[in-house]
């Protein structure tokens, strides 16, 4: 387990992983890449503890995919299965977890200020942090093929992953309107959702 984690963790994380991993009887499975979702957690049949995370990810986003799921584990154990998935007991476990890893020898002194923030009032997702998201997608392998939503211009057409085609509109608050060609019918994106630009 040790070596696995090691090719997808920060150097210095692969230790205080492990450790949480066998405290909490954690089953972690490293999975291709799944477009909905970095990782999840659920309780076996058998009553293991199963974690996966997309192998896809960068180490800095394995890392707080990892904890993030784990802080599920935890805070299901602390206060019971009714609470709420991503409620306040799951943002205090998760911040009570991921604080030992804010630190420079774990995160590039870029990316601190960014997920120190982030864990003031952590999201469901990582990609729901459009900041976080932007800054943690710098450290991905390989050269970057689309665009962020909030780059295209203004009316700009572009396809999201599944094939369907949208037009670019007004910004509101945080998100971008956005009206799917096919069915006229209106919807929200985040800025830092990944597109193909068409034209």
């Amino acid at each position: 387990m040790n070596t696995t984690l090691q090719k997808y963790l920060p150097e210095c994380a692969v230790n205080p992983c492990f450790e949480l991993i066998k405290t909490h009887g954690v089953h972690l499975k490293v999975v291709n890449h799944r477009v909905t979702r970095h990782g999840d957690y659920r309780i076996l049949s058998n009553g293991l503890h199963q974690i996966t995370v997309n192998a896809s990810l960068n180490k800095y986003r394995f890392l707080i995919t990892l904890i993030h799921e784990i802080a599920h584990l935890v805070a299901f154990e602390k206060y019971g299965r009714r609470i709420k998935p991503h409620g306040l007991e799951w943002k205090q476990t998760f911040q009570h977890l991921m604080i030992p890893f804010i630190r420079p020898d774990v995160f590039p002194s870029q990316l601190l200020p960014v997920i120190a923030n982030h864990f003031k009032n952590p999201k469901a997702s990582s990609s729901t942090d459009a900041r976080l998201s932007i800054a943690l997608k710098a450290f991905d392998e390989g050269e970057r093929r689309n665009s962020y939503v909030y780059e295209i211009p203004k009316g700009s057409t572009f396809r999201l992953y599944n094939g369907k085609l949208f037009k670019k509109g007004e910004k509101r608050v945080k998100r971008y309107e956005c009206v799917e060609l096919a069915s006229g019918r209106l919807y929200l994106f985040q800025p830092n959702a990944e597109v193909e630009l068409i034209q």
